[in-house]
């Protein structure tokens, strides 16, 4: 009988390691023991990879990701599986040609293995993870000492690399988790996959409906919905895409970090005593603090987040009402599986410090719903036409007293004040503004 536990701990609790640690853990040895040789292998592809200069090693963060996915398994779409997702896409776009003003742009369709979210996704990660990981390594370089950043200087290039790689591995980890639970490209609210196709994920999907006692075909139908309607939506506003990326830059740029927390935490550490240093970097050592930046950052990236999400909500449900008795049951999972998150989302948030699902969508969904009884469908897409036109967080607090007056600065004609301007200007004979 070994004398070896059968559930050892990670001795990388708490710190930047504990992802990489667990991609290995059970991998080989008695008792799920952690494979030391694997682990000393990835340590190296770390310390040798190269960044290119950029605060994450994304080729690691791809490895783990696709490392997280294999092992919890995955598999390759079929030809029926695409069929499937083709053919809901397609009755999804007819449904909702009747909710909004929003013209169809999903010229084609696919169904995606988790390993080929992750692989198609990664460039838009990287948009979104690269400002936040660089402000942070810049906010612990500035946080040493004076003489700290003196020693380390002829170490810095190599301490950047560390640090990118590890992030790398975090990022990577939290990745191939988040593969194994969103159902399509836009789940999660962010346009993650490429405009103007049509995105499913039928492992997931078949995970999302499981035990909710509907038809399969009510479900991914249900999905494509939500799918299409986010695609419309980003095809059809094109200052959103940016306006989203630019509140998480600006989140980024708001990072702080607490030097005088660092200093007395580390007055009271023995350097040789490594599970002090454990319980540090597990009570937020060397987590950022939250400025009032990023903090006003957050609030207009969750209200935007809350109204892509109300809007498609409301689309849904007014393109079902007539014709999908289960709607109204998936919308409240839909709801429920969105305000609870997943280990996954959990993972990310603790990361990156960026919360992906929006609290405030049934506001948000109830704000659309009463512009839409007040306006029509045509004066509740209006809306999206400029981010000035948008609400604010406090109209998501009246939702009604926001539907009387939204739309009015659109009603405006410009051309009645370009006509007072140009009258207003010296004319030649002939009547004409002259040119200079």
């Amino acid at each position: 009988m070994s004398d070896e536990p059968d559930n050892p701990d990670n001795p990388f609790k708490g710190t930047p390691f504990e992802a990489m640690f667990q991609q290995f853990s059970g991998a080989a040895g008695a008792g799920g023991a952690p494979d030391l040789n694997a682990i000393f292998a990835q340590v190296q592809q770390m310390l040798s990879g190269s960044t290119d200069g950029k605060p994450v090693n994304w080729d690691l963060a791809k490895d783990i990701a696709r490392k997280t996915v294999s092992a919890a398994g995955d598999r390759s779409m079929t030809s029926t599986d695409s069929d499937r997702v083709a053919d809901a896409v397609r009755l999804a776009e007819h449904w909702l040609d009747d909710a909004t003003t929003l013209p169809e742009v999903s010229a084609t369709s696919a169904a995606w293995s988790r390993a080929e979210w992750v692989e198609n996704t990664l460039p838009v990660w990287q948009t979104i993870v690269d400002p936040v990981a660089e402000h942070v390594a810049g906010a612990m370089g500035n946080a040493l000492p004076a003489e700290a950043q003196q020693l380390a200087g002829p170490m810095a290039g190599m301490l950047r690399q560390l640090g990118g790689s590890v992030f790398g591995a975090q990022v990577g980890q939290g990745l191939g988790e988040l593969a194994g639970e969103v159902v399509s490209s836009s789940d999660i609210g962010l346009p993650l996959g490429p405009t103007g196709q049509a995105i499913l994920l039928p492992d997931n999907v078949a995970k999302f409906a499981d035990g909710l006692g509907l038809t399969d075909e009510d479900v991914r139908l249900y999905l494509a919905l939500r799918e299409v309607a986010h695609q419309r939506l980003y095809a059809g506003v094109p200052w959103l895409r940016q306006h989203l990326l630019a509140a998480v830059a600006d989140y980024a740029a708001g990072i702080e970090v607490d030097t005088g927390k660092i200093e007395r935490a580390m007055a009271d550490i023995d350097p040789q005593n490594p599970e002090a240093m454990q319980e540090a970097l597990a009570g937020g050592l060397f987590e950022p603090e939250d400025s009032a930046q990023q903090k006003a950052a957050l609030v207009r990236l969750e209200t935007t987040l809350a109204l892509v999400e109300g809007w498609v909500d409301d689309v849904v449900r007014q393109a079902t009402k007539d014709r999908m008795p289960a709607a109204v049951q998936l919308a409240e999972t839909v709801r429920r599986r969105r305000a609870a998150g997943g280990p996954a989302e959990q993972t990310f948030a603790t990361l990156v410090g960026l919360q992906l699902r929006p609290r405030r969508l049934r506001d948000a969904a109830n704000l659309w719903a009463a512009v839409r009884d007040a306006r029509g469908v045509d004066g509740r897409d209006n809306l999206w036409s400029h981010p000035d036109l948008m609400p604010s967080t406090s109209d998501l607090d009246d939702p009604i007293g926001f539907a009387q007056h939204a739309g009015e600065l659109s009603d405006i004609d410009i051309s009645d004040f370009l006509t007072e301007e140009t009258s207003d200007k010296p004319q030649d004979d002939d009547g004409d503004t002259p040119t200079k």
